[in-house]
């Protein structure tokens, strides 16, 4: 508890006096968009940031919980896509006038949900286009255009995007994806904190050996 407070997932303000963060999840309208607990947005509307999520396709966005999305950030959905399997790309069935109904689904190149794991930080401005999974405990750049999916606790920068490194060793990295600390409770996670934000990574791992049952 701080300033006599308890984290609220509900609530769209975490920042007392400060609209420009949010909570993501309390302010989603769209069925086709599920968001976890505590994840949120530099800024004071999130769905305007989804584009191309056409009702119809069914493709959904799923971003999960704790993940920290910076200003400008643009997922871009199926519905972006062309049909590739004719000889013009030219969409008639969007625009008023032309005699086209819409394609089948099986004609046009669906990639998919669009799934951010837990704990993700997505840098400004960066663009993720349709289908791509990111996975848990990554980092995605300032700028970058991510085409493909991403690896746990993997930092991917450029355009187009490209792995830098992992953020940490093969053991410690597998010993969070056991430990989840995301779906731990509030009172849990507070009493993790301090492990959490150490910057001692041989003491986060000898404390994660412990609690971890493989």
């Amino acid at each position: 508890m701080k300033n006599g407070k308890i984290p609220n997932p509900n609530v769209i303000h975490p920042i007392h006096g400060y609209d420009r963060e949010i909570y993501i999840k309390p302010t989603i309208k769209s069925t086709n968009i599920i968001v976890g607990d505590f994840s949120y947005i530099t800024d004071d509307e999130f769905e305007k940031h989804v584009t191309h999520h056409y009702e119809w396709i069914g493709d959904k966005l799923i971003i999960g919980k704790f993940c920290q999305i910076a200003a400008g950030v643009e997922f871009i959905m199926n519905g972006a896509n062309h049909q590739l399997n004719a000889v013009t790309t030219f969409p008639f069935y969007t625009l008023e006038g032309w005699n086209m109904s819409a394609p089948d689904i099986t004609d046009l190149p669906i990639k998919g949900d669009t799934i951010i794991g837990n704990d993700v930080w997505i840098g400004q401005n960066a663009v993720i286009l349709p289908g791509v999974q990111i996975k848990d405990g990554a980092i995605i750049g300032a700028n970058c255009v991510v085409g493909h999916d991403v690896e746990p606790y993997t930092i991917v920068v450029g355009n187009p995007s490209k792995v830098l490194r992992r953020r940490f060793d093969s053991e410690l990295i597998q010993l969070l994806l056991k430990f989840k600390w995301w779906n731990k409770s509030i009172d849990e996670i507070n009493e993790l904190i301090p492990i959490l934000t150490c910057p001692d990574l041989t003491k986060v791992k000898d404390f994660l050996k412990k609690e971890v049952v493989y």
